[in-house]
């Protein structure tokens, strides 16, 4: 298992519940549930993707304006979160702000996957890609 199996197993798992949550509808139990697991998802995946994955790769010409535009779109994620956590679950503008969400989130999952892990591949060792791994997966699935 490398950094790479790690973050699409989280990327995944993203994908699916954004596919879930905007399927929802009205001021729900389930609406409420998907949104928290989602929000707290996107949290811990960003601190520990950014600490285990991009921290390395700002050590290297080739993926430091890459690595930038990434951490600048997890914060662009943040701000659609508290968009929605601002936002009465039974608005129409919530259904519009969580479709908003699953479109960015699954652009910046595609971004990553497509261009940042081909050229993370080039600057990291592969020992680095297992060390990255097991400190990615140890920080994310604490609690």
């Amino acid at each position: 298992m490398n950094i790479f199996d790690s973050l699409r197993t989280d990327h995944n798992k993203q994908r699916y519940l954004l596919d879930r949550l905007i399927e929802t509808s009205g001021d729900s139990t389930e609406r409420d549930n998907i949104f928290q697991k989602i929000k707290s998802e996107l949290s811990i995946h960003a601190n520990a993707e950014e600490r285990f994955f991009y921290v390395p790769l700002f050590q290297h010409d080739l993926t430091q304006d890459m690595s930038r535009h990434s951490v600048a779109e997890h914060h662009e994620l943040d701000e659609l979160v508290e968009t929605l956590e601002q936002t009465d679950y039974s608005s129409s503008a919530w259904l519009i702000e969580a479709k908003k969400l699953h479109d960015r989130v699954n652009h910046h999952l595609d971004e990553e996957e497509q261009q940042i892990f081909q050229l993370a591949g080039k600057v990291l060792s592969d020992k680095e890609k297992v060390d990255l791994a097991k400190d990615y997966m140890q920080e994310t699935r604490i609690g």
